[in-house]
Formats: structure tokens, C-alpha cells, sequence
């Protein structure tokens, strides 16, 4: 994984111009640990709205951007600490996008980005209890609360038929989230959850967390963790076992690697991961080139991160979080001309010359509260053993 964590490999997008002012962005995700596979898009991703931002001139008296990889881990939130830390003392980055996780982001915005005042905008942090942190106003996020995901996977469950299940979480900060919000979700549909229970990530056999779900039954497995770690470790003890043969998959569990994982039983299976189907998303993918993939999860979430940030900093022309945290909401609201990938330069202009923008972004960005996005989903079924999806909501 170093490759993905060279500060050389980022730099190489904005090499050419040189300025008297280079603007750092730490983007500090995953590239280790059980989401590993989904990071790579992320980042190149936010890198993509950094190059567009420092190609078009326009950006506070033509500053360019540089981004700084870190390795959040997803899990270890010493770790994480210790990585934005040195982001924010020693590379002297003037803002954070992410954390990715729910756990490292609360470590990362009380330990680092409170004490130092810098500002973070996290693609993929979900827990409800980040709606809620005490942040100085410097948290935001793109990605929605599980709360609203909890309430999705509730109702799409009940239009299937779903009576009961049976869930599983991952014991983090993510998964307990999420699955007290899915149990609430799907009670508030009619559902019954017969059981409720943790797992933990990295064990090689999950035979007996698997035989313990069995044994209370349900009509499904909800399987609210890490697709890269013990969730995939569940979905293969239950289908090796015959224990389960559907399946209900959370946002954390969406990846191409799932079918990698998971080879078979999973046909039928369903899930919801944050997602939309607007032209913003269309136009982002048209503008990656094969560099990221806008389909994979959190990833244009992570475009628009790191565009707000940046355009919160030309509106305050400051790249002082104390200045433009303050311009987030405003930039991704109405009033405004509305912003869509592939549409920085433009927004640069509109901010220069003292207008309004409404950022929409790839992931149709609504910003409802502090740190809370609105958010879209798209539901997702495996077919034929590839993750298609079959309706936004």
C-alpha cells in the first residue's frame, strides 16, 4: 500500500506551475485496514477537485494545491491520531478531508482538529454520534448519518417482505451506530430483529458468531460491518454453513471486492450505500478517465469534500479555518448559482466577483445541519454475482 501513501504520487497532479503560495490538503483515509479497497478511489477522487482548483488560476491570486496522504487506518485510532497530527504540525496542511471511519474521524476532530482549529470535512464518516460532537464549528461531512441509513435499510426490507432478521455488527463506533439505527429503522416498518450481536474484525473463523445468529433465525442477515475484514468472514461462514441464504449489506459492506470476497451465495442479497443519480455524478464520471470510479462507495463524496473546502477558503480568501469553515454551509446551499463537477473554475469566478453559489457537486451535496448531510442513496442486489443497482431513494 506505500504507493498509494507517497506524497509523490499526489504532487505528480500538480506539477507545472509554480506559485509563491502552495495550499496543503491532508487526505487522511484508509489506504490500510479493512477498507482499504475502497480509499484509492477516494482520494484520487478529492485530488481530482484539487488539480481543477489549481488549474483554472482563479484560486486566491493563483495558489495552487497540494494533497498529503495519510493513513487513517479506518480502525486504530492512535494511529490515526498520530497521522493527522503530523499532517497538521508538520506539513502544516490547511485543512483535513476525512477522516473516513467513524471512530478514527471522533479521535481525529476531538484530539487534533478541535485543539489545532483546523477544519475537516470527512467523505464517509457516518455514526449519529458525529451530528453531535463537540466540533467549534470546524466538522462537516458529505456523507449522511446512518441514522437516515437506518431508516432506509428498514424500508427496504419491509417492500421486500422482510418479517425478522437476525444482525451482525462490526464492534466499532461505525457498526454499533449502524446497527441500533437499522433495528430502529426496521422496527418502525413491523420487523422483528431476533438478534442483535458483535463481531470483532481480523478473526480467521467466524463459525461460531454465525452459529449463534442461526440459532435465533430470521429471514435474513444483516451484516453491518467492514467488507474487507469480518464482514466478508460472516458472509462466508453463513453461506459456507448454509446458515443464511439472504442477505442485507450496508453501506460498509458495498465493494467490488464483496463478490471477490464472497464468490458465491450472495445472488438475491440487497443492501443501500449513499449514492445518486444526478448529472453532477454522470458529469464526474465522464471527468475521471478511468482514474477513480464515481460507483464506488464514498468516492463522490470525496470529490465534493475537498471542493467545499476550497472554495469555502477563495470565498473567505483565507485558508484559516477559522475564516472559512464559517462559508461551508453557505457554499453548499441555496441561495446560489448551482456547482457541478467539472464546474471549479466556474465557481471561481462567481466567488471572485462577490456572488452566491449553491454547490451540488457529484453527490448531490445538501448540507441540513452541523456536520449533517441530507443525503441519496442507491439501493443495490447481487445478480449473477455482480453488485448492480435498482433504485435510488
Amino acid at each position: 500500500m506505500k504507493k498509494l501513501l507517497a506524497a509523490t504520487a499526489a504532487s505528480a497532479l500538480f506539477a507545472g506551475v509554480a506559485s509563491a503560495d502552495e495550499v496543503k490538503i491532508g487526505v487522511l483515509l484508509g489506504f490500510t485496514g479493512p477498507i482499504e479497497s475502497l480509499t484509492g478511489s477516494m482520494a484520487t477522487a478529492a485530488e481530482a477537485a484539487m488539480k481543477e482548483v489549481s488549474d483554472s488560476g482563479l484560486f486566491m491570486g493563483g495558489s495552487t494545491v497540494t494533497s498529503i496522504r495519510a493513513d487513517s487506518t479506518c480502525i486504530d485510532s492512535a494511529a490515526a491520531t498520530a497521522a493527522a497530527e503530523k499532517l497538521v504540525t508538520s506539513d502544516k496542511v490547511a485543512g483535513l478531508v476525512g477522516a473516513d471511519c467513524s471512530g478514527v474521524t471522533g479521535a481525529v476532530l476531538s484530539n487534533v482538529a478541535v485543539p489545532n482549529g483546523i477544519a475537516m470535512i470527512s467523505p464517509s464518516a457516518t455514526s449519529p454520534a458525529l451530528s453531535t460532537a463537540e466540533d467549534n464549528g470546524l466538522f462537516f461531512r458529505t456523507a449522511p448519518s446512518d441514522a437516515r441509513e437506518g431508516e432506509i435499510a428498514g424500508m427496504i426490507m419491509a417492500e421486500r417482505g422482510i418479517k425478522s432478521a437476525a444482525l451482525t455488527y462490526s464492534n466499532s463506533d461505525y457498526g454499533k451506530g449502524l446497527a441500533e439505527a437499522i433495528q430502529k429503522g426496521f422496527e418502525a416498518q413491523g420487523g422483528t430483529i431476533t438478534i442483535n450481536a458483535a463481531h470483532e474484525d481480523g478473526k480467521a473463523d467466524y463459525s461460531a458468531e454465525v452459529a449463534a445468529l442461526a440459532a435465533a433465525g430470521g429471514d435474513i442477515l444483516v451484516v453491518a460491518g467492514y467488507v474487507d475484514q469480518g464482514g466478508s468472514g460472516i458472509l462466508r461462514a453463513a453461506v459456507d454453513t448454509g446458515a443464511f441464504s439472504l442477505f442485507e449489506l450496508p453501506g460498509g459492506m458495498i465493494s467490488d471486492t464483496l463478490t471477490q470476497n464472497v464468490p458465491e451465495g450472495l445472488n438475491g442479497s440487497f443492501g443501500q450505500v449513499p449514492g445518486n443519480d444526478s448529472p453532477g455524478l454522470k458529469t464526474l464520471g465522464d471527468m475521471s478517465g478511468g482514474a477513480f470510479d464515481v460507483s464506488s462507495p464514498y468516492t463522490p463524496e470525496s470529490y465534493d469534500a475537498a471542493a467545499l473546502m476550497l472554495l469555502a477558503m477563495a470565498a473567505a480568501n483565507s485558508t484559516n479555518s477559522a475564516d472559512y469553515a464559517p462559508k461551508i454551509m453557505d457554499l453548499a446551499n441555496a441561495p446560489g448559482e448551482k456547482i457541478y463537477p467539472g464546474e471549479l473554475k466556474k465557481a471561481l469566478e462567481i466567488i471572485n466577483a462577490g456572488g452566491d453559489i449553491d454547490y451540488v457537486g457529484g453527490s448531490a451535496v445538501e448540507l441540513i445541519g452541523p456536520g449533517e448531510s441530507a443525503g441519496n442513496y442507491r439501493e443495490i442486489e447481487v445478480k449473477d454475482n455482480k453488485i448492480e443497482t435498482v433504485k435510488y431513494r
